[in-house]
């Protein structure tokens, strides 16, 4: 077999395609998904801030109301056993809305760079939830990601990718 760490982009591909089909993944489904449970994390936190401010409970029932829809669609997509991997899946979908908020926020103040930051953040955040979500990477890799100093790169992901493939 030849060494992961040599495959071509084109053979790195087709594995990931081959296990995308094999475990029976409509990537744009999940797209989709995970976009609303992004929304929905938000909502969590927009209920939260509403109900402290005003003192009003409602809030606190939207926010409970939301938070099981959140935990019903997240179910879908990560196995609940797996604690690790659904609390960071979470935070992750929670990290990807407000980085994307955030160089939204920057853009429309024309921080242009900083903006792009802000996205590329948000990107490979998402990219690592469905790393995760297909079982390509683990929950070790996804923490040692996160606690490097440095943005990481496309060759961190490819890496991560690669040696999580191995068989």
């Amino acid at each position: 077999m030849t060494d992961p760490k040599l495959m071509s982009f084109e053979e790195l591909q087709k594995k990931i395609a081959s296990l995308k089909e094999n475990r029976g993944v409509d990537l744009s489904t999940e797209e989709d998904l995970s976009v609303a449970v992004m929304n929905l994390i938000s909502l969590e936190e927009h209920f939260f801030f509403s109900g402290a401010k005003t003192g009003k409970g409602e809030y606190y029932e939207m926010l409970r109301e939301v938070r099981e829809m959140r935990k019903v669609l997240l179910a879908r997509m990560i196995d609940k056993t797996e604690a690790e991997s659904w609390c960071i899946s979470k935070h992750l979908l929670a990290t990807t809305m407000r980085l994307m908020e955030v160089g939204t926020k920057l853009q429309g103040d024309g921080k242009v760079e900083d903006a792009k930051q802000m996205f590329s953040f948000a990107y490979k955040s998402f990219n690592l939830f469905f790393g995760l979500r297909l079982k390509i990477i683990n929950t070790a890799d996804v923490k040692n990601t996160l606690k490097k100093e440095k943005p990481m790169t496309f060759d961190d992901i490819m890496s991560k990718l690669v040696d999580c493939c191995k068989e």
